[in-house]
């Protein structure tokens, strides 16, 4: 009897490790909002961005040929630039081969957004070599703004470095869009910066990999920030301000995910115009319903309705 009970108890586990691996690897889920900005530019068009984070390429769950395809997918979507918010790579010890900067960096040289890719780091970034992290990014084309800024057509992009490893330094961040003047935007590795973003309507982050182990009834065994749950994942709204946490590619730890796929948004900031494109209208109709991805759209108790790079 002892001797079923181990086979069975060995058995389930066997599959609940499979499918935790096979969420993993599985192609990420595109996520759509439209963030209405009330004095936006006359006569301008929105400016799409593809919000990237967490890409943690190394063996074998996010090697470079996952992110071959994942390119691919976001070329077809002809954004106007493609943000990524750190953790480029992974040095996780279940894994089988750790990846270069250079050698995983590469395949985001096919990125082909209208105007840039643009890049902040992330605490894996920094754990492996963020100098190394800097030359790849430069190597292949893309933008590297840390505690800086950039523009991205009316929009000006502020990159924050990493909160965790306490190289953030957003006041000069600020100095650098201030300069640069346009609608500001704010790209952080982690959400928790986000208290302290006043007077920016839009911050778009990752780090959380929306907790990658999240179980039925007992919900993430862990988030990776000091307000816990609260900037957790997804559409989050205070105030008068968004954030958009995003589940990331890759994994870190174990390669395993339940019950958090992994995830990339397409974000269209602009106006409203009687010139939209289809998967514009669609975005409108989402924005305006308020959709909830699994459950991750958070408003605060107040809030219940709705180029190169300076100062681095």
């Amino acid at each position: 009897m002892m001797k079923r009970i181990a086979i069975l108890v060995a058995f389930s586990a066997l599959v609940i490790t499979a499918l935790g691996y096979r969420s993993a690897i599985a192609p990420a889920i595109e996520r759509r909002y439209f963030h209405i900005i009330a004095d936006w530019p006359a006569r301008t068009p929105p400016v799409r961005l593809v919000l990237l984070s967490d890409l943690h390429i190394v063996e074998p769950d996010t090697p470079p040929a996952r992110i071959v395809a994942l390119v691919q997918r976001i070329n077809a979507l002809r954004p106007d630039c493609v943000l990524i918010a750190g953790d480029l790579v992974s040095d996780k010890a279940l894994s089988t081969r750790h990846i270069s900067f250079d050698e995983a960096l590469a395949p985001l040289a096919q990125l082909r957004p209208k105007i840039a890719t643009i890049v902040v780091r992330g605490n894996h970034d920094h754990w492996r070599n963020a100098m190394a992290a800097d030359r790849a990014i430069a190597k292949y084309g893309m933008i590297g703004i840390n505690n800086s800024a950039t523009r991205c057509g009316a929009l000006t992009i502020g990159g924050i470095d990493d909160v965790h490893t306490r190289h953030d330094d957003l006041p000069r961040t600020r100095t650098a869009m201030a300069a640069l003047g346009g609608v500001p935007v704010l790209l952080s590795h982690s959400p928790d910066i986000f208290p302290q973003t006043s007077g920016v309507s839009l911050t778009l982050a990752g780090h959380t990999h929306c907790g990658q182990i999240v179980l039925p009834l007992w919900g993430a065994i862990a988030i990776p920030s000091r307000f816990g749950n609260r900037y957790a994942c997804g559409l989050i709204r205070e105030e008068e301000r968004t954030l958009i946490v995003t589940g990331g590619i890759g994994t870190s730890v174990i390669p395993l995910r339940w019950g958090a796929p992994s995830d990339f948004w397409v974000v269209n900031v602009g106006q409203l115009t009687g010139e939209l494109d289809q998967s514009e209208r669609r975005d409108r109709r989402e924005s305006a319903s308020k959709r909830q991805d699994y459950g991750r759209e958070h408003t605060d108790g107040a809030q219940r309705q709705p180029s190169r790079p300076i100062g681095s």
